[in-house]
């Protein structure tokens, strides 16, 4: 029997570096994960190939597919709906393949309502200061919306106690190499191999 493969969900709040430190996990020797596509009701840009970049689906499909309970999350920006569709996931996981979702704080706990098998892992600046000197590091937001990214940020580091794991983003490297040592442990779990074993 295939053994299940894991959903490993990568969260925190803005400007912590959650891009940064998943595509530096995903250029990583022996990583095998698949990256959950999100869906959305947006065109495409000059570029994008659906299926690779997203799925591009109509407005009334994603309504149908929220309807259907089809939508582990999903949240309107600017008209447009974006969302983490569920059977990619149920799909890739009775595979045996993981899957690596990284999300935003209310995404993630939206998705551990549905799969709380999920491993999640909470990824966090050194400190306020670190994370406001990212942001500002970043150079497209002004003051106001900084202070206000910083405020969001507090708050999320309240959710903390809502995953299984917390990781210092101090340096990307060694953040890098936590969450590779929590999914080495999570594989091994005793509820995860039981059935592999012959008794």
């Amino acid at each position: 029997m295939t053994q299940r493969g894991l959903l490993i969900v990568l969260s925190g709040p803005s400007g912590v570096g959650k891009g940064t430190v998943r595509k530096a996990i995903f250029e990583e020797p022996g990583i095998d994960f698949r990256y959950s596509i999100s869906a959305t009701t947006r065109k495409p840009r000059d570029g994008e190939v659906d299926g690779q970049d997203y799925f591009f689906v109509s407005r009334d499909e994603f309504e149908q597919k929220i309807q259907n309970g089809d939508m582990l999350e999903y949240a309107q920006y600017v008209n447009n709906y974006y969302g983490t569709p569920k059977s990619f996931i149920d799909e890739t996981l009775a595979s045996g393949r993981d899957v690596f979702l990284e999300i935003d704080v209310q995404g993630a706990l939206q998705v551990k309502t549905k799969m709380p098998e999920g491993v999640y892992i909470f990824l966090t600046p050194p400190d306020l200061t670190n994370l406001r000197w990212r942001l500002e590091g970043r150079g497209t937001d002004s003051e106001e919306i900084i202070d206000q990214r910083v405020a969001a940020a507090k708050n999320e580091i309240k959710m903390m106690i809502n995953y299984n794991y917390a990781v210092e983003n101090d340096v990307v490297d060694n953040a890098v190499q936590r969450i590779k040592a929590i999914i080495t442990a999570e594989r091994l779990r005793v509820t995860r191999v039981i059935d592999q074993i012959d008794a």
